[in-house]
């Protein structure tokens, strides 16, 4: 490993439904969306592999994700907690270590006073990409977002980290003009090949 990397604190910045675990279905809206309850919960067979290898690459771990379902009144916060326990439990059980875990639970056209309207923290502002680098000087140059949103791109793109786009798991229309990212992936396991791919040492001369 070059000199570079052994003093450079590096993280993968990973938006969590769609990337991490299955978006699903509401039928009262005809959307998919992030699973409001904890039985709702269903991680991607790969992810835990995938996690482990970016964890033994020397990459720190954070979970960057808009929670809207309180503010928009789909979900109490102790479901959008038990949601977050079953990811817990399952990143515990398989050795995987968050560094952080970053939730906004605002939304601008909420329903709940307390989470709605404007707020500093919700994507695709850089905010919570900024707090890590400040609270564990994180690198953002040699960092990543992985995202299935034009938001997780923008966000990344923002903060001046590296970033990858995975396919939605669900029929999803890309509008116009959305932000490029720096690679495309196909899901979580294809984005870890190409940041480990990406960031490996050059062979030596």
């Amino acid at each position: 490993m070059g000199i570079h990397q052994v003093n450079t604190v590096r993280a993968v910045f990973l938006d969590r439904d769609g990337v991490l675990n299955r978006n699903v279905f509401n039928p009262r809206t005809g959307e998919f969306e992030s699973p409001g309850k904890s039985e709702d919960f269903e991680l991607f067979p790969w992810v835990l592999e995938s996690l482990r290898q970016l964890q033994k690459a020397g990459y720190l771990l954070f979970l960057v994700s808009n929670q809207p379902n309180y503010a928009k009144g789909k979900s109490t916060l102790d479901e959008l907690e038990g949601v977050h326990a079953a990811l817990s439990e399952s990143l515990d059980h398989a050795g995987i270590a968050f560094t952080g875990f970053y939730y906004c639970y605002h939304h601008p056209q909420g329903i709940v006073p307390s989470h709605s309207g404007a707020c500093e923290c919700r994507k695709p502002s850089p905010y919570f990409l900024r707090k890590a680098a400040e609270d564990f000087g994180v690198s953002l140059f040699d960092s990543w977002m992985v995202g299935d949103r034009a938001s997780d791109i923008q966000c990344g793109n923002a903060a001046g980290v590296r970033t990858i786009r995975v396919l939605e798991d669900h029929p999803a229309m890309r509008a116009d003009g959305e932000p490029l990212p720096t690679l495309q992936a196909n899901d979580l396991s294809h984005a870890v090949s190409l940041i480990l791919a990406a960031t490996a040492d050059p062979p030596e001369s």
